[in-house]
C-alpha cells in the first residue's frame, strides 16, 4: 500500500502536526490547578472558542468520512441531522440556564440534582457504555480507513497510531488542551474540505451539471414515508428527537458550553456552534454527492462508500493540498477523540468513582480519570468489528441507528424535567430503563435480524427513525403516567432546575443574559436553515 502523498504533502501535515503539538504544549505548561481546571478548563473560556469546540466535537472522521459516504450512496436525506444547527440554539436558550444555575459538572450530575442519585447511576454508566458504541470505536474505526487510505499504512496501525497521539496531549493536558487544539483543528478542517468542494464542483462542471449528473433524487431531503432508509418523517421528527439528546443532553457536547464562565458567553458560544454546525452539508455532503456524479462520469471508482472522501482527495487534489486535507481529516478524527476521552473521563471520575469515594484527593481523581480514558479505548476497539453488522455496513448510518435506538427515553427526562416540575425522580428511572430495555431489544435483533421471522422480525426492520418516534411517544408516556401516579418532587430541592420552580432572582439573571445581537443571530439562524429545507427538495 502506498501513501497519496508527496514531500510538499508531507511538509504541509508535518506543518499542522508541529503546529497542533505547540498548542498543546503550550496548555500543559499553564497546569491543572484541580478538577474544574482539568475537566472544565477553569471555566473561563470565550465564546469562540466554545463554538469551534462544539464544532470540532461533533465534526469527526465519522462526518468526513461516512457523511460523504452518505451522500454519494443516498444523497442529501442525512442533511436533515446537519440541519439540527436550531437544536443547538435550543440547547443555549432553554437548557443552558439550568445547567448554570444546577453549578453541575456533569450532565448525570445535573440528574442527581433534578431527580435523585438513581439517574446520576443510570446516565453515568449508559453514557459510558453509548461512547463506546457509537462514538470511540467509530472515529477509531473512521480515522483508520482515513490514515490507512493516506499515508499508505495497514488499517490498525492507522487506528492505534492516532489513538496514542491523540490520548497523549488529552490525558496530559485535560479540557484545555482539548478545547483549544479543536480551535485550531476547526480552521484547518473548514479550510481543506471547501477546497475539496470547491475543485470538485470544478471538475464536475458547475452546480447545475452536479445536479443533472447525480440526478433529482439525490437532491431530495423529503423522500416518501414508506422509504425503507430515508422517510422524511423519520428524517425530520425521529431526527429531532436524537438531535435533542445529542445537542441538549450529551455530556460530549454540553461540557464545551459549561467551561464558560456565565450564561450569556455559553449560549454566545452555542449559537456560533451553531451556526458552525450548518457547514457539513456544503463541504461533506455536497463532496459525496460530487463523489457520486463523477463515477457516473467515468473520473473516479470507488467500492464502498466509506472510501468515497480519501478517494476524492486522491482524485481532485494537488500536490501540497493533499497534505492540507490530509491535516483537515488528521483534525477531524483527533477533535472527536480527543473530546470523547475527556468526556469519559469526566463522567467515569465524576459521577462514579468520586460518588463511591467523596473524599478522595484533587490529585488522584485527575489521575483516577486518566486511567479510565485507556479502558474506554480499548473497549472501542473491541466493538469495531460488531459495527458491519449494524446500519447495514454504511458507517453514518450505523451511528444515526444506534443513536435512534437510546436517545428517546433520555431526551424525555431531561425535556420533561425542565418544562414540566410535576416529574419526579420515580419517573425519570423508570422511563430511563424502560427505555435501555426496548434499545438493548432492538440493537440484538438488528444483529440477529437474519435468524427471525414475524413480528420480531419486524420489530428488527422498522426504520431507524421511525423507531426513535415510537420509543419518544412510549418514554413520554411512562414519564407522565408514572409522575402522576405518585408523589410530586420536593420543589423546594429542585428550585431553579425547572420552569415552575423559578425564582423571580432567576428570571432576572436569565432576562439580564440576554442581548439582542444574539436573538437577531438566532433567527438568522433559523431562517437559513427554513431556506435549506426548502431548497433541497429534488
Amino acid at each position: 500500500m502506498e501513501s497519496i502523498l508527496e514531500t510538499a504533502d508531507w511538509w504541509v501535515l508535518g506543518g499542522y502536526l508541529v503546529a497542533l503539538i505547540a498548542v498543546a504544549v503550550w496548555v500543559v505548561l499553564q497546569k491543572n490547578k484541580n478538577t474544574e481546571d482539568y475537566f472544565l478548563a477553569g471555566r473561563n473560556v470565550g465564546w469562540f472558542v466554545i463554538g469551534a469546540s462544539i464544532f470540532a466535537s461533533n465534526i469527526g472522521s465519522e462526518h468526513v468520512v461516512g457523511l460523504a459516504g452518505t451522500g454519494a450512496e443516498s444523497g442529501m436525506p442525512m442533511a436533515h441531522y446537519e440541519l439540527h444547527a436550531w437544536i443547538v440554539l435550543l440547547l443555549g436558550w432553554l437548557f443552558l440556564p439550568f445547567y448554570f444555575r444546577s453549578r453541575a459538572f456533569t450532565m448525570p450530575e445535573f440528574l442527581e440534582k433534578r431527580f435523585d442519585s438513581r439517574s446520576r447511576w443510570f446516565l453515568s454508566v449508559f453514557s459510558l457504555v453509548g461512547y463506546v458504541i457509537t462514538k470511540v470505536s467509530v472515529t477509531i474505526y473512521a480515522g483508520g480507513i482515513v490514515v490507512s487510505e493516506l499515508l499508505g499504512i495497514p488499517f490498525w496501525y492507522g487506528a492505534i497510531g492516532i489513538v496514542i497521539f491523540t490520548g497523549a496531549y488529552t490525558i496530559i493536558g485535560g479540557m484545555k488542551a482539548v478545547i483549544y487544539t479543536e480551535t485550531l483543528q476547526t480552521v484547518i478542517l473548514i479550510a481543506g474540505s471547501l477546497i475539496i468542494t470547491y475543485l470538485g464542483l470544478q471538475q464536475v462542471g458547475g452546480w447545475e451539471q452536479l445536479r443533472e449528473a447525480a440526478g433529482s433524487e439525490h437532491f431530495n431531503m423529503w423522500r416518501p414515508i414508506s422509504d425503507p432508509d430515508f422517510p422524511w418523517t423519520g428524517m425530520l421528527i425521529g431526527g429531532t428527537i436524537v438531535g435533542v439528546w445529542y445537542w441538549c443532553t450529551d455530556q460530549y457536547i454540553v461540557q464545551r458550553t459549561l467551561a464558560a464562565n456565565n450564561i450569556k458567553i455559553g449560549r454566545r458560544g452555542a449559537i456560533f456552534g451553531a451556526y458552525l454546525k450548518l457547514l457539513p452539508i456544503f463541504i461533506f455532503l455536497i463532496p459525496g454527492i460530487i463523489a457520486f456524479a463523477l463515477a457516473q462520469q467515468g473520473v473516479l471508482t470507488y467500492e464502498k462508500s466509506d472510501e468515497v472522501f480519501p478517494v476524492l482527495v486522491k482524485t481532485l487534489l494537488p500536490v501540497g493540498l493533499k497534505g492540507l486535507v490530509a491535516g483537515g481529516l488528521m483534525a477531524a478524527l483527533m477533535s472527536s477523540l480527543a473530546s470523547v476521552f475527556n468526556s469519559c473521563s469526566t463522567i467515569f471520575t465524576i459521577d462514579i468513582y468520586k460518588k463511591l469515594k467523596p473524599l478522595t484527593e484533587e490529585k488522584k481523581l485527575l489521575r483516577i480519570g486518566k486511567i479510565a480514558t485507556s479502558i474506554v479505548v480499548i473497549l472501542g476497539i473491541i466493538w469495531i468489528p460488531i459495527m458491519d453488522k449494524i446500519g447495514g455496513g454504511v458507517l453514518y448510518q450505523y451511528l444515526q441507528s444506534v443513536q435512534s435506538y437510546i436517545a428517546p427515553p433520555i431526551t424525555a427526562v431531561f425535556l420533561l424535567g425542565i418544562i414540566w416540575k410535576r416529574v419526579n425522580s420515580q419517573a425519570a428511572i423508570v422511563t430511563l430503563f424502560s427505555g435501555l430495555v426496548i434499545a438493548a431489544l432492538r440493537i440484538m435483533a438488528e444483529i440477529y435480524q437474519a435468524d427471525l421471522s414475524g413480528a420480531l422480525l419486524t420489530f428488527a426492520t422498522i426504520n431507524f427513525a421511525h423507531m426513535a418516534i415510537f420509543m419518544f411517544i412510549f418514554s413520554v408516556v411512562v414519564c407522565i403516567a408514572v409522575s402522576l401516579g405518585t408523589n410530586p418532587p420536593n420543589y423546594v430541592t429542585i428550585s431553579g432546575l425547572s420552569l415552575g420552580t423559578l425564582t423571580e432572582e432567576d428570571r432576572r439573571l436569565n432576562k439580564e443574559s440576554i442581548s439582542t445581537i444574539d436573538i437577531v443571530l438566532s433567527v438568522l439562524l433559523l431562517v437559513v436553515v427554513i431556506s435549506v429545507l426548502s431548497y433541497f427538495v429534488g
